[in-house]
C-alpha cells in the first residue's frame, strides 16, 4: 500500500519548493499557474537544477510554443509519436492533451498516443510520423533518401529542420522524464475532450 506521500510523488527525486529555486523558475511557475491553472510537474521536477531547467525551457518553448514552420498540431503530433515510440508516460499524456487541443480531434490524438499507424492520418501527417519513428528508433539508418517522402508531402527545408529539431527535443526530454520518473499532472487527462 502506498502512503499519501508516495502516491503524491511526481519524480524519483525530491522536488524543490519555491524558496529553493531561482527567481526565473518562480516566475515561470506563476505564469503557468495563471495561464493553464496548474504548474506542470515537469516544471517542478526539473527545477532541481533551476538554471539548466530554464535553458531547456527556452529552447523547448521556442520549438513548441512560438510561431514556427510547422503548425502547432503538426509539432504536437510529432511529440506524441516520439513519446509513444519511447513509451514516455509524461510526454505522451501531456502532449497528447496538447494534440487534442490543437487538432480538435480527441479520437485521432488518442490513437496517435497508442499506435499512430491506426490513427487515420493525412498523407502529410503520415510522412511526419513515419520520419519521426525512424529517426527515433534507427537514427544511424537515416539517409538523404528519407527526406523524399517529406518533400513529397509538401515540406520545405525550414519545415524539415524544425521537424528534426522537434524529434531531437522529444527524444532527449523523453529520456529525462522516464529516467527521473516524472508523473503527468492529472489535469492533462481531461484537456481537449
Amino acid at each position: 500500500m502506498t502512503t499519501t506521500d508516495e502516491a503524491a510523488r511526481i519524480s524519483f527525486l525530491p522536488v524543490p519548493d519555491g524558496s529553493e529555486v531561482p527567481e526565473g523558475v518562480r516566475r515561470l511557475w506563476s505564469k503557468a499557474q495563471d495561464n493553464i491553472g496548474f504548474v506542470p510537474n515537469v516544471f517542478r521536477a526539473q527545477a532541481v537544477n533551476g538554471e539548466q531547467f530554464l535553458a531547456w525551457w527556452n529552447y523547448f518553448n521556442l520549438l513548441l510554443n512560438k510561431e514556427g514552420h510547422l503548425s502547432n498540431a503538426e509539432r504536437e503530433l510529432v511529440a506524441v509519436v516520439v513519446s509513444s515510440v519511447n513509451r514516455c508516460l509524461y510526454c505522451a499524456v501531456s502532449h497528447g492533451a496538447a494534440l487534442r487541443g490543437y487538432s480538435g480531434d480527441a479520437v485521432k490524438a488518442d490513437a496517435v498516443a497508442v499506435n499512430w499507424r491506426h490513427a487515420r492520418l493525412s498523407p502529410r501527417e503520415n510522412a511526419l510520423a513515419e520520419y519521426a519513428e525512424k529517426l527515433t528508433l534507427h537514427p544511424a539508418a537515416v539517409t538523404e533518401a528519407d527526406l523524399a517522402p517529406l518533400r513529397a508531402a509538401g515540406l520545405d527545408d525550414h519545415q524539415i529542420v524544425e521537424l528534426v529539431q522537434v524529434i531531437g527535443m522529444f527524444n532527449m526530454t523523453n529520456r529525462v522524464s522516464s529516467a527521473l520518473g516524472f508523473v503527468p499532472n492529472a489535469e492533462y487527462h481531461g484537456q481537449g475532450r
